[in-house]
């Protein structure tokens, strides 16, 4: 699954999830905004905040809400909860378990 922070209408910063049915990876797809312009994304849409240029902290319960309405298969909700709980098992947990730690990649499309 990928969160992606791209340039959207009038430059304002759109977040969007994407393969939502690939639960085997995670990350954060910033296209061509600036750190500071990714981290407000993230803030004002409710999934999560940047910690640094290469990591950042999603929300379980915005990425679930965000993804699951797309989701194409029925035992999606159960593959997710198993996602959640092997990044909780390789600590990459944060915000008391709330939020997952992923890494920040460059979008396809920037």
């Amino acid at each position: 699954m990928i969160i992606e922070v791209i340039g959207g209408a009038d430059e304002v910063p759109e977040v969007r999830v994407a393969d939502v049915d690939d639960l085997t990876r995670l990350h954060l797809a910033v296209g061509a905004v600036t750190d500071e312009e990714a981290d407000a994304a993230l803030r004002s849409a409710g999934m999560g905040r940047l910690t640094d240029g290469d990591t950042g902290v999603v929300s379980v319960a915005a990425l679930r809400a965000a993804a699951e309405p797309q989701a194409s298969t029925a035992d999606w909700g159960d593959r997710f909860d198993a996602m959640v709980i092997f990044a909780a098992d390789k600590g990459w947990t944060a915000d008391d378990g709330a939020g997952l730690q992923v890494h920040v990649e460059p979008a396809a499309s920037a």
